[in-house]
C-alpha cells in the first residue's frame, strides 16, 4: 500500500463503494479476537458476474482515488469469488451461492460485526 490510514477509515471506504453499487448484504468482521494471522474481512455479495466485477472495480477506485492505496494482491475474478488483499483488511466479493456454500460468517461465528 502506498498510503497508510487508519484500519476503521479502511473498512468505510471499502463498505461505502460496495453499497454505492448496490452490493448485497455487505457485512464487516473484526477477526481480531478469534484468529492469530486475520484482523478483518468485509464481505458482500454480488448478482452476477458482471455485478461482481463492478463491486471489485468501485472498492479499487474508491481507495486509490480517495486514498492513493491499491490492493497488495487481487484472487479472481471468477464468476464466484473475488479477493481483495488490503493488508489487515481482506475483502471477499461474492456470489450467493458462494456465500453460502463457504459460509465466512458462519466459520467466523465468534467475530465481532462491525
Amino acid at each position: 500500500m502506498v498510503k497508510t490510514i487508519d484500519t476503521q477509515t479502511l473498512i468505510e471506504h471499502i463498505k461505502q463503494a460496495l453499497e454505492d453499487k448496490k452490493a448485497e448484504n455487505v457485512v464487516a468482521l473484526d477477526l481480531t479476537g478469534v484468529s492469530d494471522s486475520l484482523d478483518y474481512f468485509v464481505i458482500a455479495t454480488g448478482t452476477s458476474q458482471p455485478h461482481l466485477q463492478a463491486l471489485e472495480r468501485a472498492v479499487r477506485e474508491k481507495l486509490q482515488e480517495d486514498e492513493g492505496i491499491r490492493a497488495n494482491k487481487v484472487e479472481g475474478p471468477s464468476p464466484r469469488w473475488i479477493l481483495l488483499d488490503y493488508g489487515p483488511v481482506l475483502v471477499h466479493l461474492m456470489s450467493a451461492e458462494a456465500r453460502e456454500y463457504y459460509d465466512l460468517e458462519g466459520f467466523w461465528a465468534d467475530a465481532k460485526r462491525l
